[in-house]
C-alpha cells in the first residue's frame, strides 16, 4: 500500500531497487536463449512424465503405510486414516531442473512406521504396483549418512528418504512448516524433513521466485560445467548455489534474471569468507536442538566458506569444503567474475561462461587415481558409492599433511567403467588403473553425461551383453570387473625444497583413508576392493577427453645437463607406476 515502507529482504538494505533497463533485459533475453541452446529446460511432456511418477509413488506410500499398520496389528480405522505422504525438495522443488535431473523426495509417515520398515517393505510394494520394466535399477543404501533408496523409474532418477513423524496420521494436506512437528526426531530425521522445509524457505525469502529461478540455472550450469558443484566431493550443492543466488537476488530486489546472475560474480567472488551468507537471522526454537553458533560451537567455527540454511535449526550446508576447494571455488568465481564483466560489456557471451572445465586437459601435471572396484554390478554400486562419500577425508588429510601439496582438487564426477579379465594378473592391472581390458566402451559416463552421440538405450544394451559375456564365461576363468575411478588433482606448492630435502610423501592420508574406507561394516574383501594409483597428465585415460580436447602430451627431455629424473624429483611428487597403494 503506498506511504508503506518497503519490506527489506535478508539482513541488509538492498544494494539497488533500480528496475531493469533496456540494456538489462536485452541480457536477459541473450541469457535465456544460452540456456534453451544449453538444454537447460525440459519439455512439457517430460515434466508430464515426472507428475505421473510422483503420482505412483504418492499411491505407494500409502500402501505401504496401510501394509505396515496390518503387519502391527492396528486397529482398521487407524489403519484406513493412516495415509502417508511424499515431499519433494532440491532442484525439483525449487523449478530449476532440467533434462535428466533426479528427484529429490522424502516419504513420511506416522509413528507406527519405521526406518527398518521402510527398507523391508516399500520396495516390494513399489515392485507389485509397477509396470513390468517400470523400476531399471533399485539400490538401497541404509547405511549412508541419510539412509536412502536410489530408483531409476521408467526413465526417471528418484532418491528416496524417510522420516516417521510423531502423528497417528499423515494427511494429504499436511505441510512441514510447522516447528513442532521436529519433535522426537532424531539427526537423520531432521536432516530428511529439512530437506523440503528448506527448499520452501528460500522460495519465501526472495522478491521474485521467477527471476530467481533463471539466476540459480545460470550458476548451477556454470558450477557444473567448471566442475565445482557436489556437496559430497567438498564444493557447494545444489541448494548451496541456490542460497547464494538467493542472497544476491535479496540485494537486487527488482532487478530480472540476467542482472542477478551477473551481480552474483561480483558479489560472491569478493565474498569475505568465514562471514557467513544467510537468507534471514537464525532462530532459536524449541527441542534444545542444535542450531549454527560458531560462537559456541568450535565446529562450527572451522568452517571456511558457511552458507547457512534458513529453516529451523540453521546448519552450514557447506561444511564439507576443505582448503582444496575452497581455493578452486574462489579461482572459478574470479574467472567468472572477470567474464561476467566482460559480457557486460558485450566482449563475451555467455557460452563463454559455461565452457568445460580444463580439469583434465591443462589444470595439473600430477594426478592420484582412487580405484574402487567389486565383482557385480549390484556390489560396485554400493561400494563405489560409500569411497566416493569418503574422498573428501583424503583431501582434507592431504591438505592437512606437511607433504607440500598446494592443492588437492577432486573431479566432482566418478568414472564408471566394465573390465572383462581372465587370470589374476589382469585383475590386478585393473586395479592399478589399466583400461586393457575394458569392454562396453559406451558405458564410462564423464561429468554425468553419455560420452557419445549414440541412445542412451543402445549404450545400455551394448553394456549388458558384454557383461552377460563376461559373466557366462565365469566358469571357465573369466570374470567381469565393475571400476569407479575419482580423479584428484595435485599441485605442488610454490618454492618446493631442493633435490635432497624431503620429498613429498602422502603415504599417511592415503593409508588412512584406506583404513576408513576398509573399516566399513559392509565391506567385503572378496568383493570389493580399492586403489590408489599416482597417474601423470598424459597418462590419463582417453574417455576422459571430449572430442576436439587436446590430450597432454609427455614432455620432450631436456638437453641441459639436468637430467628428467633430477627434475621429477625436484617436482616433490613420486611418478613411478609402483607408487600404489591398495587394499
Amino acid at each position: 500500500m503506498e506511504g508503506q515502507p518497503r519490506r527489506q529482504w535478508g539482513l541488509t538494505a538492498s544494494i539497488s531497487e533500480a528496475m531493469p533497463t533496456k540494456a538489462d533485459l536485452e541480457v536477459h533475453a541473450k541469457l535465456i536463449d544460452e540456456l534453451k541452446h544449453q538444454n537447460n529446460f525440459e519439455s512439457p511432456e517430460a515434466t508430464e512424465r515426472r507428475f505421473e511418477v510422483l503420482n505412483r509413488f504418492q499411491k505407494a506410500t500409502e500402501e505401504f503405510v496401510r501394509t505396515v499398520g496390518k503387519a502391527k496389528g492396528l486397529s482398521q480405522s487407524l489403519i484406513e486414516n493412516a495415509g502417508g505422504k511424499i515431499f519433494t525438495f532440491g532442484s525439483y522443488r525449487l523449478g530449476v531442473y532440467g533434462p535428466g535431473s533426479d528427484i529429490d523426495t522424502l516419504v513420511v509417515a506416522p509413528k507406527h512406521v519405521d526406518m527398518h520398515d521402510f527398507f523391508k517393505y516399500f520396495p516390494p510394494i513399489l515392485e507389485r504396483m509397477s509396470s513390468p520394466g517400470d523400476i531399471e535399477e533399485l539400490t538401497p543404501v541404509p547405511d549412508a549418512h541419510v539412509p536412502i533408496l536410489k530408483i531409476e523409474y521408467a526413465g526417471i532418477s528418484i532418491d528416496l528418504i524417510f522420516v516417521s513423524l510423531a502423528l497417528s496420521a499423515i494427511p494429504l494436506d499436511l505441510t512441514l512448516k510447522d516447528k513442532g512437528l521436529l519433535r522426537g526426531l532424531d539427526d537423520t530425521g531432521m536432516r530428511s524433513v529439512n530437506g523440503t522445509r528448506v527448499t520452501d524457505e528460500v522460495l519465501d525469502e526472495v522478491p521474485q521466485p521467477k527471476t530467481f529461478r533463471i539466476a540459480t540455472r545460470a550458476i548451477k550450469l556454470w558450477a557444473q560445467r567448471r566442475g565445482i558443484y557436489g556437496n559430497v566431493f567438498g564444493f557447494p550443492g545444489g541448494i548451496a548455489w541456490a542460497l547464494l543466488v538467493a542472497r544476491v537476488c535479496q540485494l537486487y530486489p527488482m532487478a530480472c534474471g540476467g542482472t542477478v546472475a551477473l551481480k552474483f560474480f561480483n558479489i560472491i567472488a569478493e565474498w569475505p569468507w568465514p562471514r557467513p551468507i544467510m537468507l534471514k537471522a537464525i532462530e532459536e526454537g524449541p527441542f534444545g536442538l542444535k542450531v549454527w553458533n560458531p560462537q559456541v560451537y568450535r565446529g562450527d567455527n572451522l568452517h571456511l566458506m558457511p552458507i547457512i540454511t534458513p529453516a529451523f535449526p540453521s546448519m552450514c550446508a557447506t561444511h564439507n569444503i576443505t582448503h582444496s576447494t575452497k581455493n578452486v571455488i574462489v579461482r572459478e568465481l574470479q574467472r567468472g567474475k572477470t567474464l561476467a564483466n566482460e559480457i557486460l560489456a558485450g566482449k563475451k557471451s555467455w557460452k563463454d561462461l559455461f565452457d568445460r572445465h580444463t580439469f583434465f586437459t591443462s589444470d595439473y601435471k600430477y594426478y592420484l587415481s582412487v580405484v574402487s572396484a567389486s565383482r557385480t554390478r549390484e556390489a560396485q554400486n554400493i561400494w563405489s558409492g560409500y569411497v566416493q562419500s569418503r574422498i573428501r577425508l583424503l583431501i582434507k588429510g592431504i591438505d592437512e599433511s606437511d607433504a607440500g601439496v598446494e592443492c588437492a582438487h577432486p573431479f566432482n564426477k566418478g568414472i564408471d567403467r566394465v573390465h572383462r579379465c581372465t587370470t589374476e594378473e589382469e585383475h590386478e592391472r585393473v586395479l592399478s588403473g589399466s583400461l586393457e581390458f575394458k569392454v562396453a566402451d559406451d558405458y564410462s559416463e564423464v561429468n554425468g553425461e553419455e560420452s557419445d552421440d549414440k541412445p542412451a538405450a543402445d549404450k545400455e544394451n551394448k553394456a549388458d551383453k558384454a557383461v552377460t559375456k563376461g559373466e557366462e564365461s565365469n566358469g571357465h576363468g573369466a570374470h567381469t570387473i565393475y571400476t569407479t575411478t575419482h580423479y584428484i588433482g595435485i599441485k605442488l606448492a610454490e618454492g618446493r625444497p631442493p633435490i635432497w630435502a624431503k620429498t613429498l610423501d602422502i603415504s599417511f592420508p592415503v593409508q588412512e583413508f584406506r583404513r576408513v574406507v576398509t573399516s566399513w561394516t559392509s565391506y567385503d574383501a572378496d568383493l570389493n576392493s580399492m586403489r590408489v594409483v599416482h597417474t601423470r597428465n598424459y597418462d590419463l585415460p582417453a574417455d576422459l577427453f571430449e572430442p576436439g580436447e587436446t590430450r597432454p602430451a609427455r614432455t620432450k627431455k631436456s638437453k641441459t645437463h639436468r637430467s628428467v629424473k633430477r627434475s621429477f624429483a625436484e617436482s616433490g611428487l613420486d611418478v613411478r607406476e609402483s607408487q600404489i597403494y591398495s587394499t
